[in-house]
């Protein structure tokens, strides 16, 4: 039996460690450790062309296994929060939550897995030198299957360089896959560099071209401190209530009653102090103003007068609000008129009219409310949230009802909407839905000017996921050139420019508001009108390639 040198595992296992360096670990990523990305798939592009024991190329089995390992060692650096989410927030034992984790590696390490093989079976039909040639479009395939199949694009490769104000403008044309494209050609570039001998001039011009990249890179790492805002002529105000969720809602409860007055409090007077730039990485700026929250009670004697707003957002948050509850819908009315503002509140929509097992449908929404009181529509969340919001295959996962006690089974909603008030259009979408781009650009194709992310990323505790959602979240404005206004349950609540730089942010674990300023952008970028068309172009190539190589037999390359 043909077996893999131990070297080659070892090689597997570094690749994967370092495709989690590029992005937030326990905090923001800094701006240097994104240079990882650039030699992440190094060591194992190197072990699935290398060669087994007996001296032949690997097989598609072996590419695919070093795939595999390489893939579970970075779904289990990068998600590891899974295990938190579901043990400290979810309240699951300690060996289910870790299993879940493990399980849910071992499943996504499958698409690391079909990359390698890919590589693998391209190299013994091609040669070397062409498998490298199709590693990009290779990965994009790979990526796109991902999305699309498993319904998990969670930080694809390309967001790794969500900071290079230069490789971003690529975006605006391909999505994030065009930065995942480039990435992954360079770290291809090296191992042409380092393996193939064939022609004079290929390495002299492929390093060339590597060092091109490096030196765009460099610039773009120095213009991120010196790019500008775009003018702004609109504001909003933020609101961060900071709930504990799950497991750690414990001791006294406040009642819906004092949760509307609290929430009601923020909307009219923003904190006490919010950010410039992203929280908690060095450089960030903070700006204080000399306003105090009141207690969650009640209004203070010595309340400030009301922060005129033209648009007022409450996250997703475990606050019970039913929109047909008509305490929470007079608190509503009363607050739209006082500021003389639209809200767009995160809440549960209840649809009796219609009948499934529970004997209606129950929905993770976000009402629109008009400044004149009304309630103008609701958007029903349609990418639901797998063990989080409902149970997929419930018969064989009855331990996540102890998890979906406190979050609810809700139901997709079935068509996305906009809101329009005063000649603007406003697209909302909610909490997870950001990860997805082909579903966000629809917002935009619908005529949304401004996009409203509410989530509440309680759940994820102090790990990495809430900077990994927060950076997903940038990417969308980049590729539709449209500010995004987030508010968020714990943070990261900001406000983010076209160029998906954060411009304002509350701090995080803080009950707090924000008053931010925003633009309203027109037309539509290339991503925004065609979508994924240039990742299916590379899964076009890719299979184009692989229907060929069925025609070639397989042959060693005297020069490999």
């Amino acid at each position: 039996m043909r077996s893999i040198p131990a070297k080659l595992w070892g090689l597997a296992v570094l690749s994967g460690v370092l495709q989690v360096l590029p992005f937030p670990i326990a905090g923001p990523t800094p701006l240097w450790r994104t240079i990882f990305c650039w030699f992440a798939l190094l060591p194992l592009l190197f072990a699935v062309l290398s060669k087994d024991e007996t001296g032949e190329p690997l097989s598609l089995g072996q590419g695919a296994a070093l795939g595999y390992v390489c893939g579970f060692v970075w779904y289990l650096g990068n998600c590891y929060w899974i295990y938190q989410t579901m043990y400290l927030y979810g309240g699951l034992a300690k060996p289910i939550a870790a299993g879940i984790l493990v399980l849910f590696c071992l499943y996504l390490g499958l698409y690391h897995a079909l990359f390698g093989a890919l590589v693998a079976w391209l190299r013994g039909r091609f040669g070397r030198q062409t498998a490298l040639l199709l590693v990009p479009f290779a990965w994009v395939a790979v990526e796109l299957a991902r999305a699309r199949i498993t319904g998990l694009p969670w930080d694809l490769l390309g967001m790794a360089q969500v900071d290079d104000p230069l490789l971003t403008r690529l975006a605006t044309i391909t999505g994030v896959y065009g930065l995942s494209f480039v990435i992954a050609a360079v770290n291809a570039l090296w191992l042409v560099r380092i393996r193939v001998r064939e022609h004079r001039l290929v390495r002299p011009a492929l390093t060339f071209a590597g060092v091109l990249v490096v030196v765009f890179y460099i610039a773009a790492f120095f213009r991120v401190r010196s790019s500008s805002v775009s003018p702004t002529t609109a504001s909003a105000t933020l609101v961060q209530e900071n709930l504990e969720v799950g497991a750690t809602n414990v001791g006294p409860q406040p009642t819906s009653q004092q949760l509307l007055e609290s929430f009601s409090y923020l909307s009219r007077y923003p904190g006490s102090h919010y950010l410039l730039g992203i929280p908690e990485l060095p450089g960030t700026q903070s700006v204080y103003l000399i306003r105090q929250h009141a207690p969650i009670a009640g209004v203070s004697n010595n309340t400030p007068l009301p922060t005129s707003t033209d648009l007022i957002i409450w996250p997703e948050s475990p606050a019970p609000f039913q929109e047909n509850d008509p305490q929470f819908r007079s608190a509503m009315e009363s607050l739209a008129r006082a500021a003389n503002a639209p809200i767009i509140v995160g809440n549960i929509g209840v649809d009796a009219t219609r009948e499934n097992q529970r004997g209606y449908y129950l929905y993770n929404s976000a009402s629109f409310i008009t400044p004149q009181g009304e309630f103008a529509g609701r958007y029903d969340k349609m990418h639901l949230v797998p063990f989080g919001e409902y149970v997929p295959f419930k018969q064989f996962f009855f331990f996540a009802d102890s998890l979906l006690h406190d979050v609810g089974t809700f139901d997709p909603g079935t068509h996305r909407r906009v809101f329009k008030v005063d000649g603007h259009t406003y697209g909302t979408f909610i909490c997870y839905e950001s990860i997805f781009p082909n579903e966000i650009r629809q917002f935009v194709q619908m005529g949304a000017e401004v996009l409203i992310n509410i989530s509440n990323d309680g759940w994820y505790g102090d790990t990495s996921a809430p900077w990994q959602h927060l950076n997903m979240v940038r990417m969308r404005a980049i590729e539709n050139h449209r500010w995004v206004l987030r508010a968020t349950n714990t943070g990261v609540t900001a406000a983010i420019d076209p160029y998906g730089r954060v411009t304002q942010a509350a701090p995080r674990h803080v009950r707090t508001s924000i008053h931010v300023r925003f633009g309203y952008e027109q037309g539509q970028t290339f991503y925004t009108r065609y979508g994924d068309l240039f990742a299916y172009l590379c899964a076009l190539v890719c299979a184009l390639a692989t229907m060929l190589g069925f025609g070639f037999s397989p042959r060693k390359i005297a020069v490999d």
